[in-house]
């Protein structure tokens, strides 16, 4: 098991998390928000990592899930692909994804409305999980850094999404 920090280009707070899986591109990760809880998972864009670190504290961290047992694994049936292949994969498998672009602290969630070559039109979902299917926000594909999925706060939107 191999925890890392992760710092961002041009944003001032780090991640760390359990490395599961990584290609050219991406980096899945079982975050870790704090101490040694595991909540759910995280892709990061390597194109936006300004650093990986695993010293004292992450090995600590590691040993301590050891202890714990913690079940760190690739959800089934996941495979790394383009940006867009990856939303549309946690959107097949929720309902619904959640991604960060170059703005930090900023989360979306949504449904994919429209591709094209650079761009991403969503059908933004808010914070009472309501759909605004009018909405149609645009992002530039290139700019999302994360795609996060199954943690609590995201499971909490599905439920009042689909309540």
């Amino acid at each position: 098991m191999k925890v890392e920090t992760f710092t961002f280009k041009d944003w001032t707070h780090t991640e760390t998390g359990v490395v599961l899986a990584e290609n050219e591109d991406w980096i899945l990760i079982n975050h870790i928000p704090s101490d040694y809880l595991i909540d759910g998972y995280k892709l990061y864009k390597k194109k936006f990592v300004k650093s990986r670190k695993s010293k004292k504290i992450e090995k600590q961290i590691a040993a301590v899930l050891k202890l714990k047992k913690a079940k760190c694994r690739k959800p089934k049936k996941f495979k790394f692909g383009k940006t867009i292949d990856l939303l549309k994969w946690v959107e097949k498998k929720y309902g619904y994804f959640e991604f960060q672009d170059d703005i930090e602290g900023e989360l979306f969630y949504g449904k994919v409305n429209e591709v094209d070559k650079k761009s991403l039109f969503i059908d933004l979902i808010d914070a009472q999980g309501r759909v605004d299917e009018a909405c149609d926000l645009q992002f530039k594909i290139n700019k999302i850094r994360t795609i996060t999925f199954d943690t609590d706060y995201f499971r909490a939107i599905g439920l009042l999404m689909n309540n």
